[in-house]
Formats: C-alpha cells, sequence, structure tokens
C-alpha cells in the first residue's frame, strides 16, 4: 500500500503520555508564552537540519535556498500558524516526534552528528522532545501538516492533546512545498496570541535571535512583516558594531533609554566556550535597590532566551544588563530551569572577572566616566566586599570615598594610603546617615586638628563590610567613634608631636564623680584626646560594634545587649573646667550637669536624650541657677 492510500490512522500517546500531558501544561512551565519560543526553536532546528543535508544533497534545496518562519495570526478563526520551509517530517517521523514524550528527532539527529563530526556539527537547540507539548496551554486542538525535503508526499498530524491523536495523508495542494506548518486553534483565553503586538513582543523578548529570519502576516493573505532577521549582534565581531548598535542593543536588552556607561563583549574559548555581553548603565535602574536584589543578565542557549533567573552574576553586580550565549549548558525539560554545572559556574566565575576588570580599566582610562558609575552603583559593589570574599580585595581597591579632606569628588584609597600623616598607622573612618551630619561630628575635632584624613561613609552597607574589610596597604580599618583616639604621636600641622592633653585635679575628681553618678548608663568615662571643640562626645568600646553599626542592629532588634558607650570629655573645654570648679558639696548641680552632659553628647550622635522629661526639667534647673547668680 502507497503512503497516499493509506486512510487515516488513529493512535493513542505511548504509556502516561496523556498524564504527562497534563502535568506538563499546568505544571512545568509557568509562562504560557514559552509555547512560542519552542515553536520558533523546532522550527530553526529544522531549518538547520536543511543546511546541513543540503551539504551532501543541495537539491534538498529545490530552488528555495533561503530559510524562514512564518507567523500568520488569524484573528477572525481564532488560529495562530507556524510554518517553517525547513527539512520538514515524512509519517514515520512525525509518529515518532509528536507521539512519543521526550524522543525528540532533534536530540536523535543530533546524537548522529555529534557521532560523525563533534559538536560542531551543526547549531541545534532542542533536546528533550517536549517543548513541542507546550501548545496545549493554549490550544485545544492542534495540526501540524509537513513535508519532508524531496518528498511528493505530505503528512497530516492532529490532535486535542488529551490521550490521542491521528495521522493521515495531506492535501497536496494545501501543504507547504517543504517543511512544516502546525495550525493552533486557540482556547478562548488566549485569543491575544492573534495579535500582532503580543507576538512581536514575545518574538522579539524570547526568539529574537534565533539564526532563521521570522516574519509576521496579520492576517492570511497579508504581506509578512519580517521581526527577526536571523542575526545576533553578540555573534558578530566587536569591529563590526559600532557604539550606536551597541546602545540600540542595550536600550533593548535592558529597558532603558539611556546610554551604556561601558560595554564588556567577548567569547570565552576553551574548555567552556560561550559569549557574553555586558552592559553598565548610564543612569540607576530604578529597582537597583529591590529586595530580592535579582540579577538581570539574560542566559541563551543558541541564541534561543532560556531564563533572566540563572543568577549570572553575583548579586552585588545586579545592575549590569545584558546576556550570555552558550551551546551546550544542561537543561531541564523545561528548560525554565538551569541545572547547577561546572559549566554554569565557570560561566558565572568568567563574566564576574571581565565586568569587575572593565570597570577597572575604566576607572584608569575615564576616570569622569568611572566616577559617574560608583556615583550610580558604588553602595551596590561594596556589598561585594562582604559577600564575596574572593575579590573583596578587589572591591576594596576599586572603591571610591568622600573624605574629610576631599570637598568635591570621591577618593581611591591608594590616595588616602600616599596621603597618611607621618606616625599614622591605620585608616579611620566614620560611618552615618548623611554627609552634613558627618562633618559636623565631635569626633572628628582632634584627626580635623591633625590634618588627618577620615572617611565619611554614609551608605548603609558601610557599616558592615568595614568590618570584614582587608587591610589595604598593611593599614588596618579604624572607626573613630570606637576605642580610643591615640592620636599623641601624630604631629599638628604646625609640627611637634603633641602630648596627650593634660587634666587638672579637679577634671580628674569631676570624671570620676560622674563616672560614679552615671552607672551603668556608660561603660565608661574618660577624658579625650579627639575633642577640641565640643565638651563631650560618645564612642563605643574597643571591642564590638561601633556607634553606627550599633544603632542598625538595635533597630533591626538583631542586638539585645548592646555594649554602654563611653563618654569622653574634654578636659580643656571652659565648660567642664568651670563645672569641676564647682564646690564638691554641690552634689545636685554636679548631677544634674553630668546628666546634661550625657544628654548632649547623645543629641551630638544624633540621637535625642534618653528621657525628655528629666532632660527638660534638669535643663530648667541649671537656668534656673543661672538668672540667679
Amino acid at each position: 500500500m502507497s503512503e497516499t492510500e493509506m486512510s487515516v490512522e488513529k493512535h493513542v500517546f505511548e504509556a502516561d503520555v496523556a498524564r504527562l500531558l497534563h502535568l506538563m501544561v499546568h505544571s512545568v512551565y509557568s509562562d504560557k508564552n514559552v509555547f512560542l519560543r519552542e515553536l520558533i526553536s523546532n522550527a530553526a532546528d529544522a531549518c538547520e537540519k536543511l543546511r546541513y543535508e543540503a551539504i551532501v544533497s543541495p537539491e534538498l534545496l529545490a530552488g528555495d535556498p533561503t530559510p524562514r518562519i512564518t507567523l500568520t495570526l488569524d484573528e477572525e478563526n481564532h488560529r495562530l500558524v507556524v510554518e517553517d520551509n525547513g527539512i520538514g517530517m515524512g509519517r514515520d517521523e512525525l509518529v515518532e516526534a509528536l507521539g512519543t514524550i521526550a524522543r525528540s528527532g532533534t536530540r536523535a539527529f543530533m546524537e548522529r552528528i555529534e557521532a560523525a563530526q563533534g559538536k560542531e556539527g551543526a547549531q541545534l537547540i532542542g533536546q528533550f522532545g517536549v517543548g513541542f507539548y507546550s501548545v496545549f496551554m493554549v490550544a485545544d486542538k492542534v495540526d501540524v501538516v509537513s513535508r519532508h525535503a524531496g518528498s511528493e508526499h505530505a503528512w497530516l498530524w492532529s490532535s486535542d492533546g488529551k490521550g490521542s491523536y491521528t495521522v493521515s495523508a495531506a492535501d497536496l495542494t494545501d501543504a507547504p512545498a517543504r517543511g512544516t506548518r502546525i495550525t493552533l486553534h486557540l482556547m478562548e483565553d488566549a485569543k491575544t496570541y492573534t495579535s500582532r503586538w503580543t507576538v512581536e513582543r514575545i518574538v522579539k523578548d524570547q526568539s529574537g535571535h534565533v539564526p532563521v529570519p521570522i516574519s509576521i502576516l496579520e492576517k492570511p493573505g497579508a504581506e509578512p512583516v519580517q521581526v527577526g532577521d536571523g542575526t545576533a549582534l553578540w555573534t558578530k565581531q566587536k569591529s563590526e558594531i559600532s557604539k550606536e548598535d551597541y546602545a540600540d542593543f542595550y536600550r533593548g536588552v535592558a529597558g532603558q533609554y539611556d546610554d551604556p556607561a561601558l560595554t564588556v563583549h567577548f567569547r570565552a574559548e576553551g574548555r567552556h566556550e560561550y559569549t557574553a555581553l555586558a552592559f553598565v548603565p548610564g543612569s540607576k535602574p530604578f529597582d537597583l535597590f529591590d529586595p530580592d536584589r535579582k540579577g538581570r543578565m539574560k542566559l541563551y542557549v543558541k541564541r534561543v532566551f532560556i531564563t533572566d533567573e540563572a543568577e549570572l552574576l553575583p548579586r552585588y553586580l545586579r545592575f549590569v544588563r545584558g546576556l550570555v550565549d552558550t551551546s551546550d549548558l544542561p537543561l531541564n525539560v523545561s528548560r525554565e530551569m538551569i541545572q547547577e554545572s561546572p559549566l554554569l559556574a565557570s560561566i558565572r566565575k568568567g563574566v564576574t572577572n571581565r565586568v569587575l576588570t572593565a570597570i577597572e580599566k575604566l576607572a584608569e582610562s575615564e576616570p569622569e566616566t568611572f566616577d559617574k558609575v560608583w556615583e550610580n552603583f558604588g553602595s551596590v559593589l561594596k556589598e561585594g566586599i562582604y559577600e564575596d570574599y574572593e575579590r573583596r580585595e578587589q572591591l576594596v581597591a576599586l572603591s571610591r570615598f568622600r573624605t574629610t579632606t576631599s570637598d568635591e569628588g570621591q577618593r581611591s584609597l591608594a590616595d588616602y594610603v600616599k596621603d597618611m600623616k607621618e606616625g599614622q598607622s591605620a585608616i579611620y573612618y566614620l560611618t552615618g546617615d548623611n554627609l552634613a551630619q558627618l562633618k559636623a561630628s565631635p569626633q572628628l575635632e582632634g584627626f580635623r586638628a591633625r590634618g588627618i584624613e577620615v572617611l565619611l561613609l554614609t551608605d548603609p552597607v558601610d557599616s558592615f563590610w568595614v568590618t570584614s574589610a582587608p587591610d589595604f596597604d598593611g593599614k588596618p580599618w579604624k572607626s573613630i567613634t570606637q576605642g580610643a583616639a591615640d592620636l599623641s604621636n601624630i604631629a599638628k600641622p604646625e609640627g611637634g608631636k603633641e602630648e596627650a592633653p593634660q587634666a587638672s585635679q579637679l577634671v580628674i575628681d569631676f570624671v570620676a564623680f560622674a563616672k560614679e553618678t552615671l552607672g551603668a548608663d556608660v561603660s565608661d568615662v574618660r577624658t579625650s584626646d579627639r575633642l577640641t571643640e565640643s565638651a563631650v562626645c560618645l564612642v563605643a568600646p574597643e571591642h564590638g560594634p561601633d556607634r553606627q553599626l550599633e544603632k542598625m542592629l538595635q533597630g533591626a532588634g538583631r542586638l539585645d545587649d548592646a555594649p554602654k558607650p563611653i563618654l569622653e570629655i574634654n578636659p580643656n573645654h571652659a565648660l567642664i573646667t568651670a563645672i569641676s570648679a564647682c564646690p564638691a558639696g554641690d552634689t545636685a548641680f554636679r548631677t544634674d550637669a553630668v546628666q546634661l552632659l550625657l544628654d548632649q553628647a547623645r543629641v551630638l550622635d544624633g540621637d535625642k536624650p534618653q528621657d525628655p522629661r528629666g532632660f527638660a526639667e534638669r535643663l530648667s534647673r541649671v537656668f534656673d541657677r543661672a538668672l540667679k547668680a
């Protein structure tokens, strides 16, 4: 019996396929739009198979050498048609490819090619043979008409995806001359897939770079409009791509309207091969501080979009936009989740290193551009200092800081260390909520008097990374709000080392009285060598968090038993000497003075009095005493 004489054959899907179809439609794919990506991928495979076979048998092209994929929208009849002029399928191939879950013709073909000449034999996409069945998420019936290249016969495969399918000879007058036509009879809630805007957006987002041109017909018989030209920018040589081409592509992949500040385009070769195209935006993305902190790098396999949730860069580089395209990354059956693999780890490491190296080179070659990048993304990059142990030294060296000596712009640590004062052994820093508050901090006074540069750190992340930052050029980090300042070994600008301020016996006695009076409210009261203008300030004990980190941890409920602060007193301040000179027997006034000094230190530290009513009453008593004097 000839193929054309065969009647319609009804087949039942192989064991448990109906159950598997239900599982796939309702569980495997989270985004219905992927059905179109799968169909386009299969069509691209078919065109690639034909190209390979035509090397030996050029007659298969039959005067139609240009591959193409056409999408026809039929709103009136609620249908979407996907057609290609690829290799096509005969009857047995239809049954084998579409009647059996996970038995992909593509996979078998690829195995044959690889056995003959290795992985580079053909650029094939599908590997699992299940993607086609995603059509039943949107269609209640699917018709597939296919004619194998060089064959006189065409075949029709039809199914509702509920357990069986039919195969019959197709009407040759309505069958493609070569290739496959898939007609989806759309469900009621899937009619939007006959909208050109919807379909074109999906194609551009997910399949705009497959190696076959894609066209859309807005209705049957209309003129085709090309929406994908079969080229991918990242596959071209960098010398062939203009700055404008990169910028246009960046705007499309990033969904932004600015120009990229930095473009990183490279191909990794060797044991693991992949192409990466990454952009550092010229302005802050709106979701830079999204609590989810997910990256925005897209993963492609052989130019077909797979996912944008592969975490191809560490989260402190989440502002980077772009893509990675590889050929042999292991995928699960849905293509929406990728398996952890040595290749993925290699890609993550390689792309991260190249992006950071490019940012370093930008800092050297285009400092003004780098300054803008740091202004936009420095607060995020610094997260890597405590998240990425391997690269923290690189990130510290890359960091820039506002300091007490830089009114404009920001300084590198290399510049800071180069300008350190004689006798200075540490990198001094001060953390807080805003620059103005930090510049007014009393803890800065002794450092400013000696011309010592202090880093002013205002990003919330600063309080965390400095606690684990590695020494830079052999210099440790030192918070000026923690422990003793020990500034006596550093000369003032006029020259000569300065001895620590000597307190009079009256001041020494008053400090002892203050310590006894404040009791458990502070961990210590002592004279200060860091104060030159203010009477008092608060500092944290030598061990534990500094003042700013302590506040943040307390605010987050993560520091139940915080160490009490140290009250430092300026022994040479007029107010302190005046209070110290008051008669020791005037205990009430001296007690009020000590409590007011502690509240004053709290206010200077950005806090409020611990007991507002008590503060007001003590202040009233002091005013009353002064007015009666």
